[in-house]
């Protein structure tokens, strides 16, 4: 049976390698104010989620207020002026993202990505290579 629950448990976290990081994260996010710890943990989940999925976009960082500050509202957020960096370029985003309550664990996220943000403008919006 010990055997049983320890196979499990390996199995359970190789299907879910981002775990090991989670813990680290959360660590990290416990030590900001709440609504930062809001924004720094739907900022990552954007990145997980794009990176994710069957795209060629590798993001590296997200910035929920390049084109709009974002709305937040108890444990959720609305960033429709996003911006997020992959392979050097930088594209639009928008995104939904509800947390629990201690703003760690993410509920439920949506998110649409947009064009390229010219490299002639990247000046102006404080984005960088």
């Amino acid at each position: 049976m010990r055997a049983l629950a320890c196979a499990f448990t390996i199995a359970i976290m190789a299907a879910c390698p981002t775990q090991a990081m989670d813990r680290s994260l959360v660590r990290q996010f416990e030590k900001l104010d709440p609504q930062t710890r809001l924004e720094q943990r739907c900022d990552t989940e954007a990145m997980e989620r794009i990176g994710a999925d069957k795209n060629r976009f590798k993001p590296d960082k997200v910035i929920a207020y390049t084109f709009a500050d974002p709305v937040m509202k108890g444990d959720k957020m609305k960033a429709t002026g996003a911006v997020f960096r992959s392979n050097g370029d930088w594209y639009k985003l928008a995104f939904r993202c509800k947390t629990d309550s201690e703003h760690l664990e993410v509920l439920s996220f949506e998110y649409k990505i947009g064009e390229r943000v010219p490299r002639e403008n990247w000046d102006q919006l404080y984005l960088y290579p």
